[in-house]
């Protein structure tokens, strides 16, 4: 869709949240909380699981490893966002505009890739458990992190240069981060070939996992259901049940916001369910697995009665 008037954007000037002007302050307390809670919660589990040697397994690395993806994840886009609710910084260059929307990209895909590498870590141990420690050995784990990382990242790669190698017609942004339909909606033209890999990059970041996701827990719940004892089974599924709560939102989310049809577009919709992947989903994976999680109650408490007595 061509837009008349263009002219060179040098700078993007953030419109998020000014429906509620009188709210700024109380937002912004409730995100800082929420964003410390979030920095905090991610950065014990990366550390217990780092000191606990009881933690050192296949399926602990991979959490280490989303929690502190996570981590980054929520430092690119909520600083920014809280200072924007201040007044301090409403205005970005569109370089660091590329620069957030590549990192923002690369992290979330990241997150993507990875539960759906633990989602195989569980099928393995569950459906193949005498074979656990020969597939999911420290060297395939490796390299499964590494390349869910390279992935992410070279995906946010293509989709940032490709946005931002188009002119701008308009340099305010109906949002309080760079993301993807935000900074397509400035464009002067948004030729075909955007719309294609928008939505190729979506089916490789949400759908495949998601699919691979649901056919591994299929699987899963069929080897339970063949489990003997009641107890036994009630114990198996507790170790996939605080894996499967933040597949289902994080996925759920995430196709909410990139699948929704752009008839359906509107400002406060957007920004409430960009509000939940930034802000609450990376709260949820920490909560999530401290708090539902025996292993890494246990583990928190042997640090802290160690840290204790020394």
């Amino acid at each position: 869709m061509k837009r008349a008037n263009c002219t060179e954007v040098k700078e993007f000037v953030f419109q998020g949240f000014s429906n509620f002007q009188e709210h700024q302050l109380t937002l912004f307390i409730v995100f800082l909380a929420l964003y410390i809670l979030t920095l905090a919660g991610n950065i014990i589990i990366v550390t217990i699981i780092h000191i606990d040697h009881h933690l050192h397994t296949p399926m602990y690395f991979f959490l280490s490893g989303l929690s502190t993806s996570e981590t980054f994840y929520s430092l690119v886009i909520i600083p920014r966002m809280l200072s924007s609710l201040v007044g301090l910084s409403q205005s970005i260059s569109l370089e660091c505009c590329g620069t957030q929307l590549f990192f923002f990209l690369g992290f979330g895909i990241t997150n993507c890739l990875l539960l759906a590498v633990m989602g195989f870590d569980r099928y393995v141990a569950i459906c193949n458990p005498l074979r656990y420690s020969i597939i999911m050995n420290w060297r395939v784990c490796g390299m499964l992190a590494s390349l869910v990382c390279a992935l992410g990242f070279l995906l946010s790669l293509v989709q940032a240069v490709a946005i931002f190698r188009l002119p701008f017609c308009s340099s305010l942004i109906e949002h309080f981060f760079c993301d993807v339909q935000p900074i397509l909606d400035l464009a002067c033209a948004t030729p075909l070939i955007n719309d294609i890999l928008t939505l190729i990059i979506s089916l490789l970041a949400i759908t495949a996992p998601a699919t691979f996701l649901f056919i591994s827990y299929v699987l899963i719940i069929s080897t339970i259901l063949k489990i003997a004892s009641a107890e036994g089974r009630k114990k198996t599924f507790i170790t996939c049940a605080s894996h499967l709560t933040v597949v289902i939102v994080h996925y759920g989310c995430a196709s909410i916001a990139y699948f929704k049809p752009k008839s359906e577009n509107t400002k406060d919709q957007d920004q409430l369910i960009s509000v939940t992947y930034t802000i609450i989903t990376p709260l949820l994976n920490p909560v999530v697995y401290s708090l539902r999680n025996k292993e890494v109650q246990d583990a928190l408490y042997r640090v802290v009665v160690r840290k204790t007595l020394s």
